[in-house]
């Protein structure tokens, strides 16, 4: 895809860096990444946590030809997951500083971002001895459910990561149906296309999980379904031709629409679904949905200020009415990279 003429985004689009891991680096010690930064500089005494250390191993893994210093952030990320987990398949969330869990394990949001990184892990590593632990990790936690439709979208993507490679895999099969199933049904409306009446975060995962459940053999919803969710959650994030993602607090239908705090995590994972969407229909139009997550990390957003520091690698943690709220933490170093290995990947 070439495009060099016209909208900022596709403009910028020509110029996207590659994804750099140093903040990454910076983030991360002999235990795990660290969750917070005051800056580019780490809060220790937040400690880490199971969300961010998968989410580093998706990124990590999603790398062709990784860096032997990539590699060794996988397997660190990987073998703090399996210290996470526990005998049942839950997981731990919250490890502090001093290598002490403060809460129980649990089959949250953390659960099944933990099967997501460890189900990319299993897809797409080029280290064989990360791929099969990550395989006997993920095997244990994919026997578990969650009552949270977000935790199981995001089980749902490690699922289906895990059926690229091993297809006949029984577990990923059904965990990745039930993960659909549990986005539920869309609504009639076309003003409001999506299954529930409030969006909150991280929303086009479950529209990707319906589009990856649809590939299934057995037991897939239909692929419009998905596609539909989609199609309309893009369509209501665009101001003016540009990207603007659901803040912070959400939006209810019917209420007032508030712009900020908008989030790295939303963009990333529009980019995600629309990578998703883009390779399963072949349909073009979806690379012009990362194309303006791109955008929105490199300036093409409602303030137009970029949402990265060059200097660092490290992505901003949020966009306020008055610019970029400046601490770097994981989760949006993250949700930056990923963005820009979509940008690498369809350029």
């Amino acid at each position: 895809m070439t495009a060099t003429t016209g909208h900022p985004a596709v403009r910028r689009w020509s110029t996207a860096p590659a994804p750099s891991f140093a903040h990454l680096n910076r983030m991360t010690d002999d235990t795990g990444l660290f969750e917070h930064a005051r800056h580019a500089i780490v809060r220790r005494e937040h400690g880490y946590c199971t969300d961010d250390v998968a989410r580093g191993l998706v990124v990590a893994s999603r790398e062709p030809e990784p860096t032997e210093a990539v590699l060794q952030l996988a397997e660190r990320y990987l073998a703090f997951l399996t210290h996470a987990q526990d005998a049942g398949g839950a997981f731990h969330n919250r490890l502090g500083y001093d290598r002490r869990w403060t809460d129980e394990p649990g089959v949250g949001d953390w659960w099944g971002r933990a099967l997501w990184g460890l189900g990319t892990a299993v897809s797409r590593s080029p280290a064989s001895w990360v791929r099969e632990e990550a395989l006997v990790a993920f095997s244990r936690g994919a026997t578990r459910r969650s009552p949270a439709p977000h935790a199981m979208a995001f089980a749902g993507l490690g699922a289906a990561e895990v059926l690229r490679r091993h297809p006949g895999h029984i577990t990923a099969a059904a965990l990745l149906a039930d993960a659909a199933s549990a986005v539920g049904p869309v609504g009639d409306d076309p003003r409001w296309s999506w299954p529930r009446q409030q969006l909150t975060y991280a929303n086009p995962a479950l529209a990707e999980v319906v589009i990856a459940a649809s590939q299934l053999r057995h037991g897939g919803p239909p692929l419009d379904d998905g596609l539909r969710m989609l199609t309309w959650l893009r369509g209501v994030q665009l101001h003016d031709g540009r990207l603007s993602v659901v803040p912070a607090g959400g939006w209810r239908r019917g209420a007032v629409r508030l712009r900020h705090d908008q989030q790295p995590i939303e963009v990333a994972a529009l980019a995600d679904a629309c990578a998703t969407a883009a390779t399963v229909t072949g349909d073009p139009d979806w690379e012009t949905g990362i194309r303006q997550a791109v955008g929105w990390f490199l300036g093409d957003n409602d303030v137009g200020t970029p949402m990265w520091d060059p200097a660092t690698g490290g992505g901003y943690d949020g966009l306020t009415a008055h610019g970029p709220n400046l601490n770097q933490g994981a989760e949006s170093t993250l949700a930056l990279i990923s963005t820009l290995q979509h940008a690498r990947r369809w350029s």
